[in-house]
């Protein structure tokens, strides 16, 4: 199973791809050309996206919490 620091980096990268895709998408509509299979292509990355961020969350979740520690020179009221 991947760890969390993987999957951070992973959904970051298909994130800087999809606005690759999409802006490359909005060239070929500029140029009349069809877009259904890039349009399909951009919906698979958007739900491995979601797959990914359900799966960082679950992880993210799983994780045990850290106490906070006080501030140094806080107030005690």
């Amino acid at each position: 199973m991947p760890d969390l620091d993987y999957l951070r980096r992973e959904i970051e990268r298909m994130r800087i791809q999809m606005g690759r895709q999409r802006k490359e998408i909005l060239q070929l509509q500029r140029a009349g050309i069809g877009t259904a299979s890039a349009e399909a292509l951009l919906s698979r990355m958007e739900a491995k996206v979601e797959s990914l961020c359900a799966e960082r969350d679950a992880l993210k979740a799983a994780e045990p919490r850290q106490p906070k520690g006080r501030v140094l020179g806080g107030r005690t009221w």
